[in-house]
């Protein structure tokens, strides 16, 4: 596949899991509408690195890892969010953060995170 494929590729699908997310939103489904959350700053970060770095993006899911390998300049700010977000694929995903993870993702956490999510992709894709 040609590298603008390939970016294509990742936005889709990150497009595809932004409807998700807000599809788990509207029904009640909290820690699954973080973890979407996550899987969209991903793929976009994904997309990223293969526009700007190399065709095969990196097999992690570190978000801040990715954006740093791509040389995308953050602030502090953003960077701290990036971290926050990566802790969302672990914590719905293994039972030993599960139980705890479900306690604090409240619809109103689900929904200040979901609204920097949304914030961090428009962000992000205006430097496509």
């Amino acid at each position: 596949m040609k590298k603008d494929e390939i970016v294509k590729y990742w936005l889709d699908s990150s497009d595809i899991d932004f409807k998700a997310m807000d599809s788990l939103f509207n029904n009640g489904h909290y820690v699954w509408t973080l973890f979407v959350g996550h899987l969209v700053i991903e793929k976009l970060l994904k997309a990223y690195y293969v526009k700007v770095v190399d065709n095969n993006a990196p097999q992690i899911h570190h978000l801040l890892q990715i954006a740093e390998r791509s040389g995308l300049a953050l602030s502090d700010s953003q960077k701290d969010f990036l971290l926050e977000v990566t802790t969302f694929n672990l914590k719905a995903r293994y039972p030993d953060y599960k139980q705890r993870f479900y306690k604090k993702a409240t619809k109103s956490f689900a929904e200040e995170y979901m609204n920097k999510i949304k914030e961090f992709r428009t962000w992000l894709l205006k430097t496509f």
